[in-house]
């Protein structure tokens, strides 16, 4: 990287301008308010918040693996406050149907079928514990998350922009569910487990959540600026060596390949896939963007690469009666 703003790569040269440049500052500046605003209410959990923020600028989605009684809820009620976006919360069941969350056509008092909208049509999406509810209803959601958009009676119809889904699970819970096929999860940039406060931390929410306390929370940008800088950090440029570094990760991955390390080998079903590598350059370069850097590194790539990757890989037999876990794996090949 040179210092009047200039790039290069091997196989192109960039450039970013000035305003581009100073969109990069502005964002870090804004991330940390971002950050600060979200504190006054959510106490602990950064790494959780920062996660998710990074998926929102990213243009992905998320999933939130943590027991009942963690904020996850309060969490993206925050952030749609913070950002003055539209809210909504579908409690997911076993008897909830496709139009119950996309929308249906229904007879008005002209005799003309009007589409009326379903709770899809939002900006901030919490889709709480998807995995009650059957493969049908699912993939209704899934299909919104890629298309940005829904299909109803043939007709289509798009989302909200910017459009951000939260979907969470229970690890405890696992009788009368539905879990998400591979090729479904695969659509969530992250997953990112949720654990128990620390025990300061516990203190400072039971004091906060059983007295008069109340927080104002602060707009800090709307959802023109959120598309703006989800723009702007698609141009952020990357080094070869850095794209190499992300898609090789994702390529160590997969077992029977000539750069599969012995223990994926050994305990790996299969890997991640080609969107992996996607989602690690796009979550470096937001992610360096925050840390001040105009261009990500390796460093960056590792930063985001766990919760990335977490949910694509699949353990087989082995590794559950050994009692190895997905981020040990994950670990030993960082």
């Amino acid at each position: 990287m040179t210092t009047n703003g200039y790039f290069k790569t091997n196989f192109m040269e960039e450039k970013i301008i000035n305003s581009d440049v100073k969109s990069i500052d502005d964002f870090a500046a804004v991330f940390k308010k971002f950050k600060a605003e979200i504190a006054k209410v959510i106490v602990g959990q950064d790494i959780v918040v920062e996660q998710v923020l990074i998926s929102i600028f990213s243009k992905g989605h998320c999933l939130l693996v943590g027991v009942p009684g963690l904020a996850k809820t309060l969490l993206v009620q925050t952030i749609a406050d913070c950002l003055g976006l539209k809210f909504n919360r579908i409690q997911f069941t076993p008897d909830l149907m496709p139009s119950d969350i996309v929308g249906a056509e229904i007879l008005d008092e002209s005799r003309h079928f009007k589409f009326v909208k379903g709770p899809l049509f939002a900006n901030i999406i919490l889709a709480d514990e998807i995995n009650r509810t059957p493969p049908k209803t699912q993939s209704a959601l899934l299909e919104a998350m890629q298309e940005r958009s829904v299909t109803n009676a043939g007709n289509k119809y798009d989302l909200d922009n910017p459009f951000f889904v939260l979907a969470t699970q229970n690890p405890i819970e696992q009788e009368g569910t539905y879990p998400l096929p591979e090729a479904q999860l695969d659509r969530f940039m992250f997953n990112v487990i949720l654990d128990y406060p620390a025990f300061k931390e516990e203190i400072q929410i039971v004091k906060q959540t059983t007295s008069d306390y109340s927080s104002s929370l602060n707009k800090v940008m709307d959802a023109e600026d959120i598309v703006f800088h989800q723009n702007i950090l698609r141009k952020i440029p990357v080094n070869d060596n850095v794209i190499e570094y992300a898609v090789g990760l994702a390529a160590k991955t997969r077992p029977e390949t000539d750069l599969a390390s012995e223990k994926v080998q050994q305990y790996i079903s299969w890997g991640a896939g080609p969107r992996a590598s996607q989602f690690m350059l796009l979550g470096a370069k937001c992610y360096a963007a925050i840390k001040g850097k105009y261009s990500p590194d390796i460093e960056d790539i590792k930063a985001v690469a766990k919760p990335i990757l977490r949910h694509r890989i699949i353990r087989n037999y082995k590794a559950e009666a050994e009692g190895i876990s997905v981020d040990d794996i994950i670990d030993s090949i960082l």
